[in-house]
């Protein structure tokens, strides 16, 4: 099943649904500011885009500026600020099976679909 971590307010996360959705597969769309994934599914979406969980962190977000700019954090503690501050998660983020890619710029969503 194919899965799209979605933000409704995002420009880009929407483009993202609308690609999913023209490509006529079935789909699943996480809400991910409502149902917030948990540690082990990050740590499982990191592993699954093959990237460091810097790279899924929204670097100019207020809250990363405020609270974690020009910090050495570990692995686990960006993990843990991606959870408690789910806004700071890159998106879209499309997942199928064990596959996954950021959707900047959307139409990279195709390469997975």
């Amino acid at each position: 099943m194919i899965e799209i971590y979605h933000n409704p307010r995002c420009k880009k996360s929407r483009e993202g649904l609308a690609i999913l959705e023209e490509s006529g597969q079935d789909f699943e769309i996480k809400k991910y500011l409502d149902d917030i994934p948990t540690k082990n599914e990050l740590q499982s979406l990191i592993t699954k885009l093959d990237i460091s969980p810097a790279e899924l962190v929204r670097t100019q977000e207020k809250v990363w500026k405020d609270q974690f700019k020009g910090k050495s954090l570990s692995d686990e503690e960006i993990i843990e600020a991606l959870h408690q501050f789910p806004k700071l998660i890159e998106r879209p983020i499309v997942i199928n099976n064990d596959k996954a890619v950021i959707g900047r710029p959307p139409e990279k969503i195709k390469n997975i679909l």
